[in-house]
């Protein structure tokens, strides 16, 4: 996806939930007290998606076979946070703005492919992303204090670079290939559903479940002339992150 695509992607998205949001502001007047905020924290859990794909070159004149790695293989599970703030149209829907943190500690590849003679091992840096969202989210009251919901969010995401050591030890070769990926804005997009339970006043707790995209990262071409070059191309993510938190209303 080009800049120029993502940027009237994004800008189209964003313009449609304002849209979505004015017309439900003007089917019923804005309850008392609209604004609130939250804080969740859970686990990014990978569903698809490569931190790099396979290819066969030559590193050090040396044959070498890259076998595709997903995020799964290279960092599991790891930390999701998500704090923001919501402003209510209605009692029903709510134009929601939320910050989300994700921090993935990588696992060394054992191995990920091989050169010439020897198994050829990896150890990436650790995955970390920031990200900004803004959406809409609908409530059903399931009774006087749980309320059920669905949101859809847009946004952008601050990708921290990715560097990568491979390691052949058998011919004593370690080949460093820094920037792997450099700091990238990715677009990003999602959709949760979850349970809300009021514990009365201002305050509630609340747990999700969802679905979210990430688009790949910026490429840097170490690893060019090599017939490697291609094997971080393709780097775009699906996960399931699954969050718990609380919600004051002012």
């Amino acid at each position: 996806m080009t800049a120029t695509t993502w940027t009237r992607t994004v800008s189209m998205a964003f313009v449609l939930v304002l849209a979505l949001a004015t017309t439900a502001h003007a089917q019923a007047p804005a309850p008392d007290s609209p604004w609130r905020i939250e804080v969740g924290v859970g686990w990014d859990n990978g569903l698809s998606g490569n931190i790099n794909s396979s290819a066969i070159g030559e590193i050090n004149n040396q044959v070498a076979v890259i076998t595709d790695n997903s995020y799964e293989d290279v960092y599991g599970t790891g930390l999701h946070l998500r704090f923001g703030g919501a402003y209510a149209l209605t009692r029903a829907t709510e134009v929601i703005g939320t910050f989300t943190f994700q921090s993935l500690d990588a696992d060394q590849v054992t191995p990920m492919g091989d050169i010439g003679v020897s198994n050829l091992y990896g150890q990436y840096t650790d995955y970390q992303t920031f990200a900004l969202d803004v959406g809409l989210r609908r409530y059903a009251d399931l009774s006087t204090t749980v309320r059920a919901y669905g949101e859809g969010t847009i946004g952008v995401g601050f990708i921290d670079k990715t560097d990568v050591t491979l390691v052949a030890p058998a011919m004593n070769l370690t080949q460093d290939a820094n920037d792997f990926y450099d700091q990238t804005a990715a677009f990003a997009f999602g959709g949760n559903v979850g349970l809300l339970f009021e514990t009365g006043g201002r305050f509630g707790v609340f747990g999700q479940v969802g679905l979210r995209w990430m688009s790949g990262m910026t490429q840097i071409d170490d690893l060019a002339a090599t017939g490697l070059d291609d094997i971080n191309d393709k780097s775009s993510r699906w996960t399931l992150p699954f969050l718990t938190g609380v919600r004051v209303r002012f």
